[in-house]
C-alpha cells in the first residue's frame, strides 16, 4: 500500500475514534455547536456554514498563491512542503484531503473546541503541524493556527461543522495539487540564465598541447652539426 494509503487509514481511524468518544460522552455526532453565535438552526445553519466555508476556502487558496509568488517566507514554506506531495497522484490527493479534513475537524473543532475554547484549540491545531525542520516549521505552525482559528469561528458562528469540513477539504486538496504541480525554483535557462540563481558550470579549459618530442639524429653524437 502506498504511503498515502496508510495515512488515509490512520485519518479514518482518528475520525471513527472521535465519533466514538462523542457518542460515549453523549456529545452527539460532533457536527453541531451548542450555543452558536447566530440564532440559526437546522438546514439554515448547515447552509450558512457551507457558504462561509466555501468563501473562506476560496480566499485561502487564492491568498496562498499570491503569497508564494511574492513573499519569501511563503515561497520557502512551499519549497519545504513540496517533497511530501511527490508520491501523491490524483486519487491520493482527493482521499488525503477529504479524510484529513474529516478527522481533524471532528477532533479539533467538534470534540476539543467546546471543551477548550476557540483560541486554545487553534493553537493546538497549529502545534500538531510542527512537522518540518528549520524556520519553516514555525511559519507552518503559525499558518495552521490562523486557519484553525478561522475554521473554529465558522463552526461557532453558524453552529454547523459542515462548512469547516468543506473549507478544510478544499484547502487541503487544492493546495496539495498546487504543491505538487508548482515548482518555485527558477528554470535553468530563464532568459539565457540571467534570472536563474543556479549557475551553470564554467567550461573547462582545453588541455594544453603535448610538447613535440625531439627528433633524434641518425648521426652519431660526435658528428651532429
Amino acid at each position: 500500500m502506498f504511503r498515502w494509503g496508510r495515512a488515509s487509514v490512520a485519518y479514518a481511524l482518528i475520525a471513527l475514534g472521535a465519533l466514538a468518544i462523542g457518542q460515549g460522552f453523549e456529545l452527539g455526532w460532533l457536527v453541531s455547536f451548542r450555543g452558536p453565535w447566530l440564532p440559526l438552526t437546522g438546514a439554515e445553519s448547515h447552509a450558512f456554514s457551507l457558504v462561509l466555508g466555501a468563501a473562506f476556502a476560496a480566499a485561502v487558496v487564492v491568498g496562498t498563491r499570491v503569497l508564494v509568488e511574492n513573499v519569501g517566507w511563503a515561497k520557502n514554506l512551499h519549497r519545504d512542503l513540496r517533497p511530501m506531495t511527490l508520491r501523491l497522484d490524483g486519487t491520493g490527493i482527493v482521499v488525503i484531503a477529504s479524510l484529513s479534513a474529516l478527522a481533524e475537524e471532528l477532533v479539533f473543532r467538534g470534540l476539543l473546541m467546546p471543551w477548550l475554547g476557540l483560541v486554545p484549540q487553534a493553537l493546538l491545531f497549529g502545534a500538531v503541524h510542527a512537522q518540518l525542520s528549520g524556520p519553516s516549521r514555525w511559519v507552518w505552525v503559525a499558518w495552521a493556527s490562523v486557519v484553525g482559528l478561522a475554521l473554529g469561528a465558522i463552526f461557532a458562528l453558524s453552529g454547523s461543522l459542515l462548512g469547516a469540513m468543506l473549507a478544510h477539504a478544499l484547502i487541503n486538496g487544492l493546495n496539495l495539487l498546487y504543491l505538487k504541480s508548482h515548482d518555485t525554483a527558477p528554470p535553468r535557462n530563464s532568459l539565457g540564465g540571467l534570472l536563474s540563481d543556479r549557475r551553470s558550470p564554467l567550461p573547462e579549459p582545453a588541455p594544453a598541447p603535448a610538447p613535440a618530442t625531439e627528433r633524434r639524429s641518425p648521426l652519431p653524437a660526435g658528428r651532429r652539426a
